[in-house]
């Protein structure tokens, strides 16, 4: 090949070489100019300052109007990064209360979060106080790149119900990206517990725009077109609650000093009128900048008063639990009305003895209710399993079983319109089956009385209350009465039946009203008023938890009750005064004189748990 061949081949390399560069570059031009807004983002960055306006959170009131929660103002320091170059930034740290260490450290967490741009204002600081505000308004024009966004903070209008209302907290980096909607960005609030939680996008509202337009100085220009673009926020829905703020006071008064809950339920809608658990804090500890702190002291406490004892606590229902044996084994056929079973001091069959106080014997249903005979139910439930005629098997008699109580609302959660709900414990024939293998009726046989594995939450204590209240159905309780601009899920609004006829429950009634009559429930009594109830005593490894369930009147119920208070002893000792106040209040509109120095005695009386006395 001679040189010139070589120069000619060199050169179709080269043109070659040049076509490509051209056809790359073209192509990438391409991409950036009509396939990428990267660089519109940024000339839209100089160009437009986009303000996010911030919608007024919606307020909430109890079931009366009476206000529980509303906004203050408060405002965000907010800072855009690449405007903020050469100010005084020891000026400006002694003006807002910060250390220079603090303003190093917030500059680089800005610069490292996600979503960070230096052209838009990014939260420096969050809910001032329109105190400190107004210092640092009279010279915020020294401080270039600085700005303020008017917020508002959550104000609780009085101490009460705490774990129903829940409180308001800044957005992390898991509620940002598990949000559905995108609506959250840094520095933005969102409810964290209660009803501020499980209502979040009713309450929250919709949030506004202000696009204002810059000079290559990043000068404020105005209005982007007078505005047109802009959107004005929305402000949140008002939430009206079904809870009874003089009752939830009451019964949180009557706890002080005592682990448990008390909650009270209107049988004819499944509003819940109250629910307080002790010890419970003060949600007005739980705003604003120290939110922080209030909620690692609150969650180191030892008797641990973030948990919601009325829906997490779970609890063996002691007694309470024989008016769902009495009905189940009426509805099976296992016992009628008049059945009459033995009780010498307890339940004894083959060397078993499960203890009774003493009583007539043999006694027939309505009695064994009202005197709350152990035995009873441990005969009903034994036969029940042992019954081969109406059940191929044990584990079928055993499902039957686990069928009424589900149905009864036991053994899953309910549905309460609250984070956090607990679904307690009914245990199946698999379940024994594993954990004891040869299993019979007596080795169980406690279960019918609310011990053994059973276990349950206040509030589904008091559900069963108002079920037997409604004779046979109940609607899944809920906190939430009135949504503004919208309605409460029909998951409210639908009765639940149970599996047991209407007509049966007539002696669960009976018998839970000669326990007030003269079982019992002596203490329970209102004037002017059939009240129906049915006390707990549930063994534990220490003190027995005292357990109450009541409704009242017995033929127009208008409230249904349970109360639980941890080693509380008998369930005459607190559980039944305590349910007998709280239905009294709640009917009266007050307490009688006499009522009034039972609370305030009630209320003084204190139980130490392990050296924690409170």
């Amino acid at each position: 090949m001679d040189i010139q061949e070589t120069f000619k081949n060199r050169r179709f390399v080269i043109g070659g070489v040049a076509i490509g560069i051209v056809v790359i570059y073209i192509m990438r031009l391409f991409a950036l100019q009509l396939l990428s807004d990267d660089y519109k983002k940024n000339a839209d960055s100089n160009a437009f300052r986009r303000d996010v306006l911030y919608p007024s959170r919606g307020l909430i009131f109890d079931r009366n109007d009476s206000l529980l929660v509303y906004n203050e103002p408060s405002y965000n320091i907010m800072v855009t990064m690449n405007d903020q170059r050469g100010i005084d930034t020891l000026d400006f740290c002694e003006t807002v209360g910060i250390t220079p260490e603090f303003y190093e450290k917030r500059c680089d967490e800005i610069k490292n979060s996600k979503g960070y741009s230096r052209y838009t204002p990014q939260v420096f600081m969050t809910q001032i106080p329109a105190e400190e505000f107004m210092l640092l308004r009279e010279k915020l024009f020294q401080f270039r790149g600085f700005s303020i966004e008017k917020r508002s903070i959550r104000r609780y209008a009085s101490g009460i119900a705490a774990h129903v209302l829940g409180d308001v907290g800044e957005v992390n980096e898991k509620d940002i990206n598990e949000a559905e909607d995108k609506y959250y960005r840094s520095g933005d609030y969102i409810g964290k517990l209660g009803v501020e939680r499980s209502y979040e996008k009713q309450l929250r509202g919709e949030k506004g725009l202000r696009i204002l337009l810059r000079d290559v100085h990043g000068s404020i220009k105005g209005r982007y077109q007078d505005g047109a673009y802009d959107r004005t926020p929305v402000p949140g829905s008002n939430l009206t609650l079904s809870i009874d703020a003089r009752l939830q006071a009451l019964a949180e008064q009557l706890l002080e000093g005592k682990l448990g809950a008390i909650v009270a339920i209107e049988p004819a809608t499944g509003q819940i009128l109250c629910m307080a658990s002790s010890p419970t804090y003060d949600p007005r500890a739980m705003v604003g900048r120290e939110r922080s702190k209030a909620h690692q002291q609150l969650a180191k406490d030892p008797m641990k008063p973030l948990l919601n004892r009325a829906i997490m606590g779970m609890y063996p229902p002691g007694s309470t639990f024989k008016i769902t044996q009495a009905l189940l084994g009426l509805q099976e056929g296992i016992i009628t009305p008049q059945t009459a079973y033995p009780c010498s001091r307890g339940f004894n069959f083959k060397g078993l003895h499960l203890g009774c106080h003493g009583h007539g014997s043999p006694i027939a249903l309505v009695s064994a209710i009202g005197t709350s005979c152990n035995a009873y139910f441990c005969w009903n439930l034994y036969h029940m399993l042992s019954n081969r005629q109406k059940y191929a098997s044990r584990d079928e008699a055993m499902t039957r079983w686990k069928d009424h109580l589900v149905r009864m609302g036991y053994g899953y959660r309910l549905g309460v319109d609250l984070p956090g709900e607990k679904r307690g414990m009914i245990p199946n024939a698999p379940y024994y089956t594993e954990h004891f293998g040869d299993w019979g009726p007596l080795s169980i046989v406690s279960i019918s009385i609310g011990q053994g594995e059973v276990t349950a939450t206040p509030l589904q204590i008091a559900n069963l209350a108002a079920t037997v209240a409604n004779r046979g159905y109940y609607y899944i309780p809920h906190v939430v009465k009135d949504i503004q601009g919208g309605r409460i899920d029909t998951l409210y609004t639908r009765p639940h039946y149970t599996m047991v006829d209407a007509k049966w429950y007539d002696y669960a009634v009976a018998g839970m009203r000669a326990a007030v009559t003269g079982g019992t429930c002596r203490g329970a009594n209102i004037p002017g008023y059939e009240v129906c109830g049915k006390t707990g005593t549930a063994q534990n490894r220490g003190h027995d938890h005292s357990a109450f369930m009541g409704f009242a009147p017995m033929n127009e119920p208008r409230i249904a009750v349970a109360v639980y208070v941890e080693n509380g002893g008998f369930g005459a000792t607190f559980g039944v005064p305590l349910g007998k106040l709280i239905m009294e209040q709640y009917l009266n509109g007050k307490l009688s004189p006499g009522s009034e120095a039972q609370a305030r005695s009630f209320q003084a009386r204190r139980i130490n748990y392990g050296g924690y006395e409170r």
